[in-house]
């Protein structure tokens, strides 16, 4: 029986006060999704509000093009589930052999305070599943907690975008958190690499990945403990 991975996604698509469109980071599901897919996991696609994920325009750029999000551009089924995932409240650790959180912006609104995503991580890593998340998407951690009742980082080895990354992108002063500080802040042991170089931490069963480049290898991370 293949291995069953739920990926979680933002429904969140305005930055901020500025109106602008955001969402997803095309990459950090692209890469991923391809990656379990062809490691023969079967995928189960949620966000907060199910249906449409909305995807950051910005991602589409061909800046940012990879092989993966070009090769989703001309997969008619991986659109169609982008389109249509379930509700995030429609879904149960149990069902799930690990989890992955994909990026963008979208999470830091939608994901960063969501008490059905805290419950499915926390009883996922209890139950010793892996999740995984990266770039934006540690932010999910921040409130997750271990059996004690302590935050589940603290003392853990993480990384996500880093404060120096969002300065890159000129949206420090937009954003309602930024990664880096609040891993901090829940005592996590934040580490970094270069902006925008792929950078991978595993502690225990948690999986972070710094930035869009991370994807795949955090993916690939994930898959490493499932197989």
């Amino acid at each position: 029986m293949s291995k069953r991975v739920l990926m979680v996604m933002t429904s969140h698509d305005i930055l901020g006060e500025t109106g602008k469109p955001t969402g997803l980071w095309l990459e950090e599901f692209a890469a991923p999704y391809y990656a379990f897919l062809d490691a023969g996991f079967s995928l189960t696609l949620a966000s907060p509000l199910g249906g449409q994920v909305p995807v950051d325009p910005m991602s589409l750029d061909d800046s940012a093009l990879t092989d993966d999000t070009q090769r989703f551009a001309q997969d008619e089924a991986a659109r169609s589930a982008l389109s249509a995932t379930i509700a995030l409240e429609d879904v149960k650790a149990d069902e799930f052999d690990g989890v992955f959180y994909p990026g963008g912006h979208g999470p830091l609104w939608d994901l960063s305070d969501n008490m059905h995503s805290r419950v499915l991580i926390e009883d996922t890593l209890k139950a010793g599943k892996p999740v995984g998340a990266v770039c934006h998407a540690p932010i999910v951690l921040k409130d997750v907690q271990d059996s004690e009742g302590q935050p589940y980082i603290k003392g853990r080895r993480v990384t996500g975008f880093a404060n120096s990354e969002e300065e890159a992108v000129g949206l420090t002063d937009v954003v309602p958190y930024l990664v880096e500080d609040e891993l901090v802040k829940q005592g996590g042991e934040y580490e970094k690499k270069g902006d925008f170089e792929p950078f991978v931490l595993e502690s225990g069963h948690l999986i972070t990945g710094q930035n869009p480049p991370s994807s795949r290898p955090a993916a690939d991370a994930l898959i490493s403990k499932l197989v």
